[in-house]
């Protein structure tokens, strides 16, 4: 018998799980697997594309080419060039003849402006990083470590439930003291079931989640616009007239009253706003995905550690409305889970008890260790 007794408290202290490490506080994510791909790609994707586009511009020299007339010497091309790259106005006439112009400045400011876009862009993470993230990883900290140590306080009480039973003479009062604390919740852990009862009443973190989707949503539909804009009245004219008869040249009579040039980079620039443009168009689903992820539970974690005794969250029916701070801590406690030691142990402990054949037997994870520990016998059936 003290063979078996000694292997039951082996087991036990082997369930344990070990003190939490230094590096957890370190290690918490405080940004969901899609809202950091989306940072990488709202930010990242303008600033590559300008990159190419300056380079490109360094690489290349003159971003235009006038056809100056075959009387300009060099100097004088030189100066057409550049004058009319300057000014960006194209000079032409509407049906009815009459002189109009058009300004192309937006061709020279669109790499600046995608730099503004990777701005507006990074805003949003700003905002959650500095308004949201240390409240929200003081109360993972918290219940990260209250979860393991609910768990571990289960599996000591089954430790001393283990010493009392083999110290008692009355095999069957022991169980009737058991089950008397169950009624009476003495196993309960208020502080961990009370701190999540108050997070449901709180709504910071779920403003400050929700602001910064639509923040991020806004910016996307406003870039996608302000590149529809850009294509419907610049991004078909790639050739234009300019005018350099100004100031001191306004008199002279050799020079052409217009010059047809054409812009070099136009085709790159082409290709630079439709690539931002489609993949921002394809990440507003995803934007109102994650925002749509507020609107329901995740109850497959809660209800994993409805095996601590007397932690029913789920079964007192508590989870009342979803958009509040508890559904935003419980998305980013699934992120971290690999943070959360006891998922694991008390997610297998659910798996058996669906294997098990008497599953009227296990309720918590203590039944379940004193059926690991060999109380079974003298268990009473509940």
């Amino acid at each position: 018998m003290s063979l078996s007794h000694t292997a039951a408290e082996y087991m036990l202290s082997d369930a344990l799980l070990p003190d939490p490490s230094s590096s957890r506080a370190k290690g918490l994510r405080l940004e969901l697997p899609s809202d950091r791909l989306l940072k990488f790609v709202t930010v990242g994707l303008p600033l590559f594309l300008v990159s190419l586009a300056f380079a490109r511009e360094f690489s290349a020299g003159s971003q235009i080419s006038c056809f100056s007339p075959t009387n300009f010497t060099g100097k004088q091309s030189a100066y057409t060039d550049t004058a009319c790259w300057d000014s960006l106005i194209h000079h032409g006439f509407d049906a009815e003849g009459r002189a109009i112009t058009k300004s192309l400045w937006a061709l020279k400011v669109f790499p600046y402006s995608l730099l503004v876009v990777a701005v507006l862009m990074y805003l949003p993470y700003l905002l959650w990083r500095y308004a949201a993230a240390p409240a929200l990883h003081c109360d993972l900290l918290f219940i990260i470590d209250e979860l393991d140590k609910s768990y571990n306080r289960s599996v000591r009480l089954v430790q001393h439930m283990k010493r009392i039973q083999q110290a008692s003479a009355e095999p069957e009062q022991f169980w009737e003291e058991y089950e008397r604390a169950r009624r009476e919740r003495y196993f309960e852990f208020p502080l961990l079931e009370r701190y999540l009862t108050c997070k449901q009443h709180a709504h910071a973190l779920v403003f400050i989640y929700i602001l910064r989707n639509l923040l991020l949503l806004l910016f996307l539909a406003a870039t996608c616009l302000y590149l529809v804009f850009l294509h419907l009245n610049i991004f078909f004219q790639d050739e234009f007239s300019c005018s350099i008869k100004t100031g001191l040249l306004q008199e002279e009579p050799h020079i052409p009253p217009l010059i047809p040039c054409k812009l070099v980079f136009f085709s790159v620039f082409q290709i630079i706003s439709l690539s931002v443009g489609s993949v921002y168009v394809l990440l507003i689903p995803v934007v109102i995905y994650n925002a749509l992820q507020l609107c329901q539970w995740d109850k497959g974690l809660l209800s994993v550690y409805e095996m601590l005794p007397a932690f029913d969250l789920l079964s007192r029916r508590m989870l009342t409305c979803p958009l509040n701070d508890l559904n935003v801590i419980l998305l980013f406690l699934r992120a971290n889970i690999s943070e959360l030691t006891s998922f694991s142990r008390l997610n297998a402990v659910s798996a058996l008890r669906e294997a098990t054949a008497n599953k009227e037997d296990i309720d918590t994870v203590i039944d379940f260790m004193t059926l690991l520990a060999g109380l079974e016998t003298t268990k009473p059936k509940h």
